[in-house]
């Protein structure tokens, strides 16, 4: 396996790839690889000739008092992680490598980025789409693989490809979910075993709420009351749970429906004992059981 810690290492690392035409997988990560990302990797593994993994902690994504200092980080862990799936070249570039002096672009997709997290986290996703701009400019594969569990993230940079003509083809991956429901996520290390077992209430409302739309619910307000009540109350322990949000969306638009349709997407944001949480369910089945 090669480590590059620089562009040019990169460049060399891929070059012979690149010549003979194999396919390249690339799969970005912030580090602090858990089971989510190691089903990534396993999906780019076997979708992909050469696979690259990015462990950069993109300091541009994070805004005034949230968790950059403190976020996980593992390098020696991460870098075993790889090794052990198979990953031919892991990208661990500095903050200046990736921004280099003298850099200035900025890449937004405004009309996916300022609802559901964005509403609250301003300039977060304009940070994601520059961070992940540029590192598909510089690795320059075939094929990216992103999970469903950041579905807004996922959406935007769809949407960018798309829109720049980068030549990356977006794989969508399933959620990983831990056996109570929780979605998995580096922050879950932040909460309690009570914590834990109070923010799977998350998945429990939304599935609570797909139930109810095959039994023929469509209205998206009595639904999003519904989550809101259960995951409000849900739970034994002392830590405050406070609902961010609970949207029914658009799948592709990301914007919010008043009737459900096929093409809906169930999304929630909330605290736990002071961690934000995320997670989101589509309802495509559900409503094509009626």
């Amino acid at each position: 396996m090669d480590v590059a810690g620089t562009v040019g290492e990169l460049r060399l690392a891929l070059t012979d790839a690149r010549s003979s035409g194999r396919t390249v997988g690339f799969v970005p990560t912030m580090g602090a690889l858990h089971v989510g990302h190691r089903s990534l990797i396993e999906s780019a593994r076997r979708a992909s000739d050469v696979v690259v993994v990015s462990i950069f902690v993109n300091p541009t994504q994070f805004g005034p008092g949230e968790d950059f200092g403190a976020y996980p980080r593992q390098v020696e862990a991460d870098l075993g992680v790889c090794r052990e799936l198979g990953v031919d070249v892991v990208f661990l570039p500095s903050v200046d490598e990736v921004y280099p002096d003298g850099w200035g672009t900025v890449v937004g997709v405004p009309e996916l980025s300022g609802v559901l997290c964005g509403a609250s986290r301003a300039g977060h996703f304009d940070g994601v789409a520059t961070v992940v701009a540029r590192l598909f400019g510089l690795v320059r594969s075939d094929l990216a693989f992103f999970g469903e569990k950041d579905f807004q993230q996922l959406r935007i940079i769809e949407r960018m490809s798309r829109d720049l003509a980068l030549g990356v083809r977006i794989v969508r991956c399933e959620t990983v979910r831990e056996s109570g429901g929780l979605a998995v996520s580096s922050r879950n290390s932040y909460l309690s075993e009570s914590e834990r077992k109070r923010a799977a209430s998350l998945y429990r409302a939304m599935r609570s709420a797909v139930d109810a739309i095959r039994r023929g619910e469509r209205d998206s307000s009595v639904l999003v009351e519904r989550m809101r009540a259960e995951i409000s109350s849900a739970g034994d322990c002392d830590s405050e749970c406070d609902v961010e949000y609970v949207s029914i969306v658009d799948s592709d638009t990301l914007r919010s429906l008043e009737t459900v349709t096929e093409n809906a997407r169930i999304c929630v944001a909330a605290r736990v004992g002071g961690v934000r949480l995320i997670d989101n369910v589509a309802v495509d089945d559900a409503v094509a059981t009626r």
